[in-house]
């Protein structure tokens, strides 16, 4: 199957656009990353990313290159968040440890719930964590623009939590998301709660900035 494709508009130092998702390919016993490379969603090329740090779920690329190399965002040890580089985009070789779990709703992991998004303030990253009693919900931080390795900002309190009418489903107590995107004034968040619905959720994001960079 088809898992978490994290999808994402990639700007090229040149200036023309590819479309690329990543996703977790499943065969009931063992994961894979793959890559989705598309100009028009017309056309589309599916190839195995590879390397020591091509493993495990939740690898979400940066929209464009950063210094010359491509960046994506990982969870390699199923518990913190990594930043990886690369300068072939199918190979990945290099990673740092950048965020440890550190609020009570996000003790046991965290991860990234799709690429990042450039603001003025720095590279916006909606956020998952698990908590002790494996409860679902959706954080953000932000990046500094040149230094993603480095966390500027991070909420204290989780920006999503399951509400009543969603706690109850095939995975209970969850809601998790892939990708978001900036709309104006407004981030808007589609999410999936339980594993049997999804909605849509915005905030504005001149609140949702100040509360990072003031946190």
């Amino acid at each position: 199957g088809m898992e978490d494709a994290r999808f994402v508009r990639f700007t090229h130092e040149d200036s023309h656009v590819t479309y690329f998702a990543t996703y977790t390919a499943f065969d009931g016993y063992e994961i894979l990353p793959q890559l989705i490379e598309t100009p028009d969603f017309v056309s589309f090329r599916i190839a195995t990313l590879n390397g020591a740090c091509a493993k495990n779920k939740g690898i979400a690329l940066f929209p464009r290159k950063i210094d010359g190399r491509f960046a994506a965002l990982a969870r390699l040890d199923n518990e913190n968040n990594f930043l990886m580089w690369t300068e072939n985009l199918h190979f990945w070789h290099e990673s740092e440890k950048f965020q440890v779990p550190k609020h009570a709703w996000e003790l046991t992991q965290i991860g990234n719930c799709g690429s990042p998004l450039e603001t003025e303030a720095g590279w916006l990253v909606i956020t998952h964590g698990v908590g002790p009693l494996r409860e679902y919900t959706l954080g953000a931080i932000l990046l500094d623009t040149h230094d993603p390795s480095r966390v500027i900002g991070h909420l204290d309190e989780p920006l999503l939590s399951t509400s009543d009418d969603e706690r109850d489903g095939y995975v209970p107590n969850v809601v998790y998301s892939c990708g978001s995107m900036i709309v104006g004034n407004l981030l808007v968040l589609p999410y999936r709660y339980a594993d049997v619905g999804a909605r849509i959720a915005t905030v504005r994001l001149d609140d949702l900035l100040t509360r990072l960079t003031t946190s």
